[in-house]
């Protein structure tokens, strides 16, 4: 068994997989203040799934905000190549990648092979991110997460919101409640902001959205933000069975490799 451990800022993924590439696991948990605890914790929940144990790893790759906590990995590695990897076994033809997590986002193109072009990190403000999604949501709308999308794909009358800024669309959105404007118009203004923020930043980087455009992260279960960025580029993306793993993958195929040399 070779593994891969993505210790996010929001999540912590592990990914088992065995000689083929083929996923024999995987499992998702909240962080922890504790970023190694919440490596082990997640890997042994893996392992539990198909009743095995530590014994039979061959290898341990971490990625991820936290991949330096978790000391019983074999090799770190930047999450932008394991992010690449992962969403290139599932989907060979990929040349770019859309991952928007709880506190970044990330834009990367790739190459024929796989490879990473560029690709350019939003990971110092909430703007973009699924932070952003979160506070405007369940705070000022009074809506959990998993509401906002199929609301805003039934929005009317679309509400724009100018600013990106987390603290200035805040206010932006009590304005617009009190103009009475309709849940769902405004659930569609903030998929709208996240998307224009996510694509501009690509944009700026040179990027150039070459497709097949694969969507993957906690934001890319979002239906309305996933419309939102279709809207914006005017072209189709993709959005994997589990986008949150695909990290986690790449590091178990890393984990493979590196263990086969």
């Amino acid at each position: 068994m070779f593994v891969g451990i993505d210790i996010g800022s929001v999540t912590t993924k592990a990914v088992i997989v065995n000689e083929k590439e083929k996923i024999l696991a995987f499992s998702l948990i909240p962080t922890s203040y504790d970023r190694g605890k919440s490596g082990a914790e997640v890997l042994d929940l893996a392992l539990g799934k198909i009743q095995k144990s530590e014994e039979g790893i061959k290898y341990i790759v971490s990625t991820g905000y936290g991949r330096r906590a978790f000391t019983s990995s074999d090799k770190v590695l930047p999450e932008i190549v394991c992010h690449a990897k992962g969403t290139n076994l599932l989907f060979p033809a990929v040349r770019t990648i859309i991952d928007i997590g709880g506190q970044d986002s990330k834009v990367m193109e790739l190459d024929k092979d796989g490879g990473v072009v560029r690709f350019e990190m939003n990971d110092k403000c909430a703007a973009g991110t699924g932070r952003f999604l979160e506070v405007l949501t369940e705070r000022i709308l009074n809506l959990s997460l998993d509401e906002l999308g199929p609301l805003a794909l039934r929005s009317k009358q679309h509400c724009t919101l100018s600013s990106v800024c987390t603290v200035f669309a805040e206010s932006e959105i009590i304005s617009l409640l009190s103009e009475h404007k309709a849940q769902e118009d405004i659930a569609y203004g903030i998929s709208k902001a996240i998307a224009k923020r996510v694509i501009g930043m690509g944009a700026g980087g040179q990027i150039s959205y070459n497709e097949p455009i694969v969507f993957s992260g906690g934001v890319a279960k979002n239906i309305g933000v996933v419309k939102a960025i279709e809207e914006e580029l005017g072209k189709e993306v993709i959005t994997p069975k589990e986008p949150q793993i695909t990290a986690a993958l790449g590091a178990a195929i890393f984990a493979k490799e590196h263990a086969q040399l």
